[in-house]
């Protein structure tokens, strides 16, 4: 059995969010989000309801980055500029359960976010 630890946010709309890591995978062909990777978190907002949040790290958006900068990204700076992009929409999406539940992550973002955690 394996233990998640569960983590909180508390996001610009005033909702406390809890949320762990459940994995990442290949995105599934069949997807509109093909050619990328899908990080998956569970996510409540009210300990009653738990829902998966989809974060997608498009490879374009990676090779992109990556031909800019010179090196390529590790796994764990890929996972923070996922992390990343899922507290921003905690903070600006009101209802992330109808609206939030499939995020992705563009070139611009992957771009703000890297430099916002310092990475170079």
């Amino acid at each position: 059995m394996t233990l998640r630890r569960m983590k909180s946010y508390t996001g610009g709309q005033g909702y406390v969010y809890q949320y762990y890591f459940v994995g990442k995978r290949p995105a599934l062909a069949e997807s509109t989000r093909a050619h990328a990777t899908e990080y998956i978190f569970d996510v409540t907002s009210d300990r009653k309801t738990t829902f998966a949040v989809s974060v997608f790290l498009h490879d374009d958006a990676v090779r992109s980055w990556s031909s800019a900068h010179g090196r390529a990204l590790t796994d764990a700076e890929q996972y923070g500029a996922v992390k990343m992009r899922l507290f921003q929409a905690f903070d600006e999406i009101e209802d992330m359960m109808a609206q939030g539940r499939n995020l992705l992550v563009t070139p611009e973002q992957l771009e703000q976010v890297l430099a916002t955690l310092g990475v170079q």
